[in-house]
Formats: structure tokens, C-alpha cells, sequence
């Protein structure tokens, strides 16, 4: 076996160009070409594609290349509308058809399913796309940096923190697009200096913008390493002279040495401390540390479907675990007797209640802690789920809340997923507890990324 690597790598050598035929592509958008066996991974790479490459790296196992012409070009492979998409690392997959990313997304869930959970027999329906696959992000969160004794903002540059200055973002919507470029230039002209994160000095660190779809509201969001903001009211009468419908300015302090965007300490220097926007007829108000769904038109789809999952009759007790701000548990509510949501942070426990409150729903109940911990000691009180939902985050589910979950014996199971790894690894577990998942939905929530969203419905054996 020895001999075999050290023949693999003899074979392929650093700064080499090969030619390679591209049999797949990884969760991150990567080309994967084989050569003798040797794995290479190339950016921009399309299944089915041909073409000349260059070594840039390698491992044991495998290696990294750089795509420099393409022979045999695929089917789905399409001009990037982006001026910045070589650089920027927002996007991963603009170079393929909207088209040719759905089917690879569904590929991915169905090879994810196969391989990890080893369930071969589910259901993975084709994904629920877009209309129109731009513009659909309601919220930019961009950092700031100095360049020619101006301002620069936008997103890094791939593998970098190198940030990539830019006028507007095609998945952003426009909305945000205004924010940054109005902020960055009151501040540049008011000589208001960029932190420094190598040095650990200066002043704005991100410029943040909020968007609310259906009501048309704006919140600029500026955080700044600094307590104090320079030229604050002339800051404050510019931004809101220059960008329409802004209803709300925030100031976050972040003085730390760290990557986290936000600080402890966030102020309303003007107007109101929320915007709002519906997802279908479910009302929310969003402040500037509120998690919302970042494409509200793909989250109405993803929800509608995890309410078809549920098969709510009026009847039934749901326990919605990792509920966030409450934007499953309202749907939910809609439908059910009673909803239980229980979430780790607080801020969004108290965003729940208050988007409870904001609809008139009164037969839902937040409770902040973890849900591995809440469920179980909900479950000793004598509260039985019909139907439990679960939204975790990338890395899915704890393991003792599956557990929990098994022991509980819900006659559904709704799984909301980010992370299709984790999701199939989730399903295994659920599967040799007694469950079985009949289907699985992928839902497009972030086109031209490399994401997808799922919703899985499980019954009970």
C-alpha cells in the first residue's frame, strides 16, 4: 500500500499541469478529478468537464489544483454575473446553471443520505428552486478596512482577510447594497478611520444592513471597536437623509480582539430599536442581534412543507427544539393545541415571546436552555409530544436529545436541516431507535452557494 502512495504522489507533483476529467464536485462546490487514484480537488471544476490544471498542493491522499482551461466544458457551466466572483468568497457556484445547482444539490443530499446514514430506499424529491435566484438576502453584514485613504467594504477574499471592495453584491438585496455604500462614504468623508484588526486600532469594524422584504424597512447597523463614534450626529442626519426607508440606526461597541461581529453593548442611536417583516402571515420584529431567516421567500416554502410533515389536525402537543425567535413555533401554533419552544439563548427566547405576542399567539411557550437538557426533564413532568421539530444548528442534533426523542416516541418527527451530513448521520441514529423517514425535501435557500436546506418527515415504526 506503501509503494501505491508514494507512486501517486511521484505522479503528480506540486506546479504540475495535468489534464484531468472532473467525476464529481464536493459540499464546498470543488471539481473532483482522479488521477491513478490520487484525488485532486479544483475550484470551478464541473462534473463531466475536461481539462488542464495545475498542481498547487499535495497531501498524502490528495491534492489541489487550479483550474487554467477547460477542454470538454459541461452543459451547466455558465458565465459568473458577479465582476467579483473570482475573488469574492460569497459565492461558490455562479460559474454553473441555476439549473445544474439544484441537481447537484440533490445529488449531494441523496450521496449524503447513501453514504453516512446509509439509507438507501428515502425518497430526496428534486429541490425547490427560485424564481428568481438573486437578490434574496435580507441581511449584509460586511467588514471594513482602508485602502488608498479611503474606506473599503465587502466580503474576503477566498481564504484571505483580505477584503474585496465592492459597489453591490448579486445575491444581496438592493436595499443593502445602499446601506454599505452610503455608510462607507459618510464615514470616509467624515474621516472616521476603519479598525485595524492586525494592530487592534481604529474605529468601524462592519457595517451591517437589515432589510425587511414585505414592509420595505431598513436598520444600518455600525459596529466599532471603540465606545465612542466619531461625528455621531452627523453620521446619524446623513444616513437617514441618504438611505430611503430607514427606520432604525444602531451602534454596537466591540472592543475585543476577536472575529465575532457583534459586542456586548448595542444602542438605538435613532429611531426604532426593530424593523419587521412576514414570513407568509406570521409578523416578526427584528433587532439588530435577532437571528431571521436570511431569504424570507425560501423559508415560507421550507416552513409550508414542515407543516405538511407535521400533519397537524388542532389537536396536537409539537415540541419545537432549537425554536430560534420562534419562527417554526408560530407556524406550528397556527395549527396545534400547543407548542413548546426551547432555544439556549435568551435574546431569542425574548424575541419569541415578543413575536408571540405581536400575532396574538397564545398557545405557544418559550423556555430558555438546552434542549438535550429541557425536553427530558419536560418529558418527567408528564409533557407528551405528538410531534417533535427539530431545527439544529450545522452540526446537528445532540445526541442526547435523539436519544430523548427515541424514548419519547412522537408519532412524527419533523427534521429541519443546513447540514445534509449531519442530517444523515441524525436519520441513522432515529432509524435504529424505532423511526423511519419516509421523505426528504430539499428547499434552496441560498443560491449560487454551495448550501441547501432540508426538511425530512420521520414517523414512528
Amino acid at each position: 500500500m506503501a509503494s501505491r502512495v508514494s507512486k501517486q504522489q511521484a505522479s503528480v507533483r506540486k506546479n504540475e499541469i495535468v489534464e484531468v476529467q472532473f467525476e464529481d464536485m464536493t459540499s464546498d462546490g470543488f471539481g473532483v478529478a482522479k488521477i491513478d487514484g490520487y484525488t485532486l480537488f479544483v475550484p470551478y471544476g464541473l462534473p463531466n468537464e475536461r481539462a488542464k490544471v495545475k498542481v498547487l498542493k499535495t497531501k498524502k491522499n490528495y491534492g489541489y489544483g487550479k483550474l487554467l482551461e477547460i477542454i470538454d466544458e459541461s452543459e451547466y457551466r455558465t458565465d459568473p454575473a458577479c465582476p467579483v466572483y473570482s475573488r469574492c468568497g460569497g459565492c461558490q457556484l455562479q460559474h454553473m446553471s441555476y439549473e445544474g445547482q439544484l441537481l447537484y444539490k440533490q445529488k449531494h443530499v441523496k450521496d449524503c443520505l447513501e453514504r453516512i446514514g446509509h439509507l438507501k430506499n428515502v425518497p430526496v424529491h428534486p429541490v425547490i428552486g427560485m424564481d428568481d435566484p438573486w437578490r434574496y438576502r435580507n441581511k449584509s453584514q460586511v467588514p471594513v478596512g482602508e485602502e488608498a485613504g479611503g474606506l473599503i467594504a465587502g466580503f474576503y477574499q477566498k481564504g484571505t482577510h483580505r477584503i474585496i471592495d465592492m459597489e453591490t453584491c448579486m445575491i444581496q438585496a438592493e436595499a443593502n447594497d445602499t446601506v454599505v455604500r452610503v455608510v462607507k462614504e459618510i464615514a470616509s468623508n467624515l474621516g472616521i478611520r476603519a479598525y485595524d484588526e492586525e494592530n487592534h486600532r481604529g474605529v468601524i469594524r462592519h457595517i451591517i444592513a437589515k432589510y425587511g422584504r414585505k414592509t420595505d424597512d431598513v436598520m444600518v447597523v455600525i459596529v466599532t471597536k471603540t465606545k465612542d463614534l466619531p461625528h455621531k450626529k452627523r453620521l446619524i442626519k446623513e444616513i437617514a437623509a441618504n438611505i430611503p426607508n430607514v427606520k432604525s440606526i444602531v451602534h454596537n461597541v466591540n472592543p475585543e480582539r476577536t472575529n465575532v461581529i457583534f459586542g456586548e453593548e448595542t444602542n438605538v442611536i435613532w429611531g426604532e430599536p426593530y424593523i419587521y417583516d412576514y414570513i407568509g402571515d406570521v409578523k416578526f420584529a427584528i433587532s439588530a442581534r435577532s437571528f431571521y431567516q436570511v431569504n424570507p421567500i425560501q423559508t415560507k416554502v421550507l416552513y409550508d412543507k414542515a407543516l405538511e410533515y407535521a400533519q397537524l389536525t388542532g389537536n396536537e402537543t409539537v415540541i419545537d427544539a432549537y425554536c430560534g425567535i420562534g419562527t417554526i413555533s408560530l407556524f406550528l401554533a397556527q395549527r396545534a393545541k400547543k407548542v413548546y419552544g426551547v432555544e439556549i439563548v435568551g435574546e431569542a427566547i425574548a424575541d419569541a415571546k415578543r413575536n408571540a405576542r405581536l400575532n396574538g399567539i397564545e398557545n405557544a411557550e418559550f423556555f430558555v436552555g438546552e434542549a438535550e437538557k429541557v425536553i427530558p426533564w419536560w418529558y418527567k413532568q408528564g409533557i407528551q409530544a405528538d410531534v417533535i421539530v427539530v431545527d439544529p444548528p450545522r452540526k446537528g442534533c445532540d445526541e442526547a436529545l435523539l436519544h430523548t426523542i427515541i424514548e419519547m416516541k412522537p408519532k412524527r418527527v419533523v427534521y429541519v436541516s443546513c447540514n445534509p451530513a449531519t442530517l444523515a448521520r441524525d436519520l441513522r441514529i432515529l432509524e435504529d431507535g424505532g423511526f423511519k423517514t419516509i421523505e426528504v425535501q430539499p428547499v434552496d435557500m441560498f443560491p449560487q452557494t454551495s448550501h441547501v436546506e432540508c426538511v425530512s418527515q420521520i414517523v414512528l415504526k
